[in-house]
């Protein structure tokens, strides 16, 4: 360097009838050139390797992965005290002016961002950084600079204007590109049922730190699901989800999608899906029978029935009819119509075959409306007899039940009416005692004669005594009447 700059000052002395202005701007020029090379010493040799473009969203965050390799890495380390990063906006180019700086952490600037992280290790190499608070006026070229002091070593890789895999481009974006949905392997037309079958659903992050979540729609029941956060080649990440399953013949034509959220900070959040159709190859399933006008008509009338099957691929299918007890086929059609007589009436079935396989549908019985088989009329009669068997049952038991109640009630008022009798009886018959005992006193009180007293007769006679007889001779009477009456009452 030394050189060049005495070569350029050899050369302006020569010419003698410049002016000294000319020299002194000379000499200018040439100082400021080796500043800004520096760090492009001689034996130096240093890369950087870094995704060509990342794509960001708006009012997010996104990473660019950046490794760097440096000649003699090691040596210089144990030279280093401090080393420093730098990113560029635009220009590789850096000098005095600083306008294309976003961020220096020697200085500590921010230019344009809120916030920007480091999240490599530079003793490791690793130089990758998280810009955060996208903006749409971020689109822009960026260059990393790496500075080991005291004067170590400095450069900013991608000097070369040639080579643009030696930079990065961020991409704003407000609406992100829909996941990518896949199988694998590749399904292009359809599976077979049974067979195992893996979905892939994918979706760049570029903000790790607030990933996108993913969700599925329309899962098939034996879908097994596992979503994981995944750095790809270039060291830049994505969501993926693997469905695997079983194919079912009703997950046949079924819209199965994958839809992805992005978070944002402020605004609402975005949601994008992508959508696949599965396409399943399977033999007829639910093969069954429809009658029109109906499974009972009169004679005479015109019927059809329609042989109904799901089946993949259904434009080949063919169908075959039969009738119970009959090993030859009836038709081979979808649909079948005749006019129904006694002959014709019985048991029916269908059968669906495409190339995977066939199934048959249940019999059905086309039966003449108004006769009834001998069948039928035995479980008619049964119900009948059964139903008439109850009503008499049912009948004599509540007729039992009826009796037994009024013989039991017969028996209370019978057995209420004795004790009203008894009670009436023994009133009456204390009552007849009483009155009977004060006519008794009455009358035996008005034989007695005062007034010729007789002296013989009153020592015989002791009126005391009569009385007391009187008296005994009435309890003895009255006892004997109610014992006769309670003997009466008992036979009765």
């Amino acid at each position: 360097m030394f050189g060049h700059f005495c070569i350029c000052i050899s050369v302006k002395l020569s010419c003698f009838e410049m002016a000294r202005i000319q020299i002194n701007f000379c000499i200018i020029i040439i100082i400021s050139f080796v500043l800004t090379h520096t760090h492009s010493a001689d034996g130096d040799v240093y890369s950087a390797v870094l995704p060509h473009t990342v794509t960001a969203l708006t009012d997010s965050c996104v990473l660019i992965p950046c490794t760097f390799n440096i000649s003699t890495f090691e040596e210089k380390l144990q030279k280093t005290k401090q080393i420093y990063w730098i990113w560029l906006k635009k220009t590789p180019l850096f000098g005095k002016d600083e306008s294309s700086v976003v961020f220096n952490s020697s200085k500590n600037i921010i230019q344009g961002f809120r916030h920007i992280e480091m999240i490599g290790n530079l003793t490791e190499r690793n130089c990758s950084t998280v810009f955060y608070n996208i903006m749409m006026n971020h689109s822009d070229p960026y260059y990393f600079r790496i500075e080991m002091e005291p004067n170590v070593f400095r450069a900013t890789f991608n000097t070369n204007k040639q080579d643009s895999r030696k930079t990065v481009r961020i991409n704003v974006t407000d609406s992100p590109q829909p996941p990518e949905l896949k199988f694998s392997p590749n399904v292009s037309k359809s599976v077979m049922e049974g067979t195992a079958v893996n979905l892939i659903c994918s979706a760049e992050a570029p903000c790790p730190k607030q990933p996108p979540t993913l969700s599925w729609t329309n899962i098939p029941k034996s879908a097994n699901i596992i979503t994981q956060l995944q750095e790809k080649p270039d060291k830049t990440h994505s969501v993926f989800s693997s469905m695997t399953f079983n194919a079912s013949y009703m997950d046949h034509r079924m819209n199965i999608s994958c839809t992805v959220t992005y978070p944002r900070n402020i605004s609402n959040n975005i949601t994008v899906n992508s959508t696949v159709m599965l396409r399943v190859s399977f033999p007829p399933k639910e093969t069954h029978i429809i009658i029109k006008p109906s499974a009972s008509v009169t004679v005479g009338t015109n019927v059809t029935f329609t042989c109904k099957s799901k089946g993949n691929p259904s434009s080949n299918m063919t169908y075959t009819w039969y009738k119970r007890g009959q090993e030859t086929p009836l038709a081979q059609e979808k649909k079948m119509s005749f006019i129904v007589t006694h002959n014709n009436t019985g048991w029916y079935f269908c059968t669906a075959l495409n190339k995977h396989g066939n199934q048959s549908s249940e019999e059905i019985e086309l039966l003449i409306s108004g006769s009834l088989n001998a069948a039928m009329y035995g479980c008619i009669g049964g119900l009948l007899a059964l139903l008439v068997i109850s009503a008499v049952f049912y009948y004599m038991r509540t007729k039992t039940l009826s009796q037994t109640n009024t013989r039991k009630k017969d028996q209370t008022e019978d057995k209420s009416k004795e004790l009203d009798i008894y009670s009436n009886k023994t009133i009456e018959i204390n009552m007849k005692s009483e009155i009977s005992e004060k006519e008794t006193d009455e009358v035996h009180y008005g034989e007695i004669d005062f007034s010729t007293p007789h002296i013989d007769h009153i020592n015989k006679i002791n009126p005391e005594t009569e009385y007391a007889e009187i008296q005994r001779k009435t309890q003895i009477n009255s006892v004997q009447k109610q014992e006769e009456l309670y003997a009466q009452i008992k036979i009765n």
